[in-house]
């Protein structure tokens, strides 16, 4: 049993982060940015859905003629540093709500680049849930997407990468009632439910496309924000998670109606640790806007880290 854990727990972290499937009839499209924040946040609220969509992903979707659609993608993923890409299907995480905001360290602490103390950055984030599921009543695995900008001036052109990373609460899905009342990791938890066994077959066709593309996918590293404006002496948390403040709309069954922006702000405290035991509280990721829109869900793009040893 343990074997199908681990399996779906190679599967859907690494599908979070990357997986993604162009669109045939929108491939030749092409997307014109400055890599400037205030650029890429108006191309993702550009576009903002009417109604809430419920889009699906498919077993069969992983392929196309007779090729292996996944591992290509999850290789480009990785390669890519790009922040905006042509339209295309996430396989795993397809329906979001995405943020423009700040990153804030306010604690003293180890780690370099933007964990230090009095590190202030824009961030462009996405929540998700994995594979068609939305509302209250179903198994929802949550995962934030965040993309940390080295400036605090929106309109600046930067000449370096953004710093992505990947959070996700549970890798078998929860029942849990609130986005706002779960804990999102880069080295998540794993429940055994039903939802796990119904999409096993899914994540056996992942398993060796995520494992060819990178090693030790169980944990997704935080390096990058560590290195920004960096050269040396990196130091980076071993684990990361962030946790909601409150709730802002209890009404909503929908998860992005509940963390929809309206007056108030949504804050998630950010937590470091070496060994999951110890946290330490070191800042806030502050969001003042939201937007579910078709950029948010088919053009913004989030690097992949590669992982590496830190040692």
């Amino acid at each position: 049993m343990y074997k199908y854990l681990s399996t779906i727990s190679l599967s859907l972290i690494f599908l979070n982060s990357c997986a993604s499937s162009t669109n045939i009839n929108k491939q030749k499209e092409t997307i014109t940015y400055q890599k400037q924040f205030n650029s890429m946040w108006n191309i993702v609220k550009s576009d903002p859905y009417k109604e809430l969509p419920q889009n699906e992903v498919s077993y069969f979707s992983l392929s196309k003629d007779d090729k292996s659609q996944i591992l290509e993608d999850a290789k480009r993923t990785i390669k890519s540093k790009e922040d905006i890409l042509p339209y295309f299907d996430k396989l795993a995480h397809p329906n979001g709500i995405c943020f423009k905001g700040t990153w804030n360290i306010t604690k003293d602490n180890i780690y370099t680049g933007y964990f230090k103390k009095n590190s202030k950055a824009l961030i462009i984030a996405r929540a998700s849930s994995a594979l068609s599921n939305t509302k209250t009543e179903e198994t929802r695995t949550f995962g934030f997407a965040g993309k940390i900008f080295p400036t605090t001036n929106p309109n600046k052109i930067i000449n370096k990468n953004t710093a992505n990373f990947f959070l996700i609460d549970d890798l078998g899905g929860t029942k849990i009632n609130y986005y706002a009342n779960t804990t999102l990791s880069n080295a998540p938890e794993i429940s055994f439910n039903y939802e796990v066994l119904k999409n096993l077959f899914y994540a056996l066709k992942l398993k060796d496309a995520f494992e060819r593309a990178d090693k030790n996918p169980n944990i997704r590293q935080v390096y990058e924000i560590s290195e920004l404006n960096e050269t040396k002496n990196i130091k980076t948390p071993k684990y990361m998670k962030i946790k909601a403040r409150y709730i802002l709309n209890k009404n909503a069954s929908d998860f992005r109606d509940e963390l929809s922006i309206s007056s108030k702000d949504l804050i998630f405290d950010i937590f470091v640790s070496e060994d999951k035991k110890n946290w330490n509280n070191i800042g806030n990721i502050i969001l003042d806007e939201s937007v579910v829109s078709e950029s948010c869900d088919h053009r913004l793009h989030f690097s992949h880290p590669k992982y590496k040893s830190l040692d």
